[in-house]
């Protein structure tokens, strides 16, 4: 028994130290990020879409080989024409002999030759998604009239887009010294064009067969970014859409999206290789990249609400309150921001600054939603967001102070002016009238009292005689 009272105390002494060390230790720190290293590209930038924040970077803003990405541009512009009814996706189109003029041997085409009809939306998935450069000069000839006019219309909307180092001589991506881009700005370029509906239609395509026409026959081909190809090694089930480029001068490229956890990320991998292996097997770097890309990005940040509008930020002063002298501030809106897992929301600064103070008091009443001031979220330098603080509740006027109100306004109202002024004129006339009465009363009183008095004499005077 003995022994086992002492096993049992012995127990419950481990158990009340754990206890104690649960409440009473600090909590573990949080996890640093993970880097992401060995890139296998000469640049690279993964951003997200909607706020334009750029988790990863590297040599993003360094020149580079637009090459086979400048399709990327080419499909958008055909993309804009059909989506403001420019001209039809089904419109018959001839092919031409301009449309070869600058294809050589080392193009990627798919032999559409002079004389063939094809509709204008089979151009489109030609040029873009079976890689057709006569295909892409063929849309350039049909919008705008030649080649170079057309590359004129690339090159002013990559400059309205912000794409500053980026500069188009063709518009298949046939490599040029002349024709180059950075990460940044095919974010941009990417970013852009993802906003329409045909664009993304055409570019999260991975197989496509065109119409058949007269005696010409259908075209099948698949595209040869295969993150979106099921069943491919580099298959990504959340990728969307892409444009990938291989050239010798500049290397593998590929321009992604993908959407996950409400983040839509765009990747861009620039001047990657293949790696070859002794058993004869690959791996394109550029696809396998930008997939090891996508998995970091959503492993390592996620939406988080770090503002919420319940959220009690100060109390501000209340002058004539019923019932209470402040009234608490709180956020308009609510502020989802997108950060590293491991930075704590306590991370963030939150400073406060009030249209209010001690000195100068808000006055009842006080209408809840009313605006107190404002707060500013900062982490490590950077400003997320300024959000405005709002009464949380209603303050209503006191009623002791109400009826004081009141009594001061009448009083101090021009109708009240004049009632008191011509209550005081009325006052002193009635004065006047009440002095000149007792006035001509004393009068009246001394005549009649001297009258007396005169009476009196002359009856004394006639007694005597």
């Amino acid at each position: 028994m003995t022994k086992f009272k002492r096993v049992f105390r012995a127990t419950a002494a481990i158990l009340l130290m754990v206890f104690i060390l649960q409440f009473f230790m600090p909590p573990p720190p949080a996890a640093a990020l993970t880097p992401f290293r060995n890139l296998a590209a000469e640049a690279a930038i993964l951003v997200e879409r909607e706020t334009g924040q750029i988790l990863f970077s590297h040599n993003a803003f360094a020149r580079h080989p637009a090459d086979d990405l400048t399709k990327i541009m080419t499909l958008y512009l055909a993309a804009r024409a059909v989506e403001n009814d420019e001209i039809s996706d089904n419109e018959l189109v001839l092919m031409t002999e301009a449309a070869w003029d600058d294809i050589d041997e080392r193009s990627s085409t798919l032999n559409i030759l002079p004389g063939e009809t094809m509709t204008f939306i089979d151009l489109i998935y030609s040029a873009y998604v079976g890689n057709a450069n006569e295909a892409a000069n063929m849309i350039a000839l049909r919008l705008a009239g030649s080649t170079s006019a057309f590359v004129r219309q690339m090159n002013d909307m990559a400059t309205e887009i912000g794409a500053a180092n980026t500069n188009f001589v063709n518009p298949h991506g046939q490599h040029h010294p002349n024709q180059f881009t950075t990460a940044h700005d095919m974010f941009l370029i990417y970013s852009h064009a993802s906003r329409s509906m045909l664009f993304n239609e055409v570019s999260s395509t991975f197989r496509h067969t065109t119409e058949t026409i007269d005696e010409f026959e259908s075209r099948t081909f698949t595209t040869s970014n295969t993150l979106i190809v099921p069943g491919s090694i580099y298959f990504y089930r959340h990728a969307l859409s892409g444009k990938d480029s291989a050239t010798f001068e500049g290397g593998h490229s590929l321009v992604a999206s993908a959407e996950e956890n409400n983040m839509f990320l765009i990747s861009v991998i620039l001047g990657s290789y293949v790696e070859m292996f002794e058993d004869g097997s690959a791996d394109i770097k550029s696809l396998s990249e930008t997939q090891r890309l996508f998995h970091w990005g959503y492993n390592e940040f996620a939406w988080r609400e770090i503002l919420r509008t319940t959220d009690l930020l100060d109390r501000v002063p209340v002058l004539h309150g019923s019932g209470t002298d402040f009234v608490n501030a709180r956020p308009a809106e609510p502020l989802t921001v997108l950060i590293a897992n491991s930075i704590p929301n306590e991370a963030f600064e939150r400073r406060v600054t009030l249209r209010y103070d001690e000195d100068n008091p808000i006055v009842a009443p006080v209408d809840a939603g009313h605006l107190l001031g404002e707060v500013t979220i900062q982490h490590a330098g950077t400003e997320y967001a300024r959000i405005p603080l709002i009464a949380n509740t209603s303050v209503e006027l006191s009623g002791i102070e109400y009826i004081r109100i009141q009594v001061v306004e009448m009083l101090t109202s021009t109708a009240a002016r004049n009632v008191i002024i011509v209550l005081v004129l009325l006052v002193l006339l009635y004065a006047a009238l009440v002095i000149r009465h007792n006035v001509l009363r004393a009068r009246r009183r001394r005549r009649v009292r001297n009258a007396k008095q005169d009476l009196i004499q002359d009856r004394h005077r006639n007694f005597r005689e």
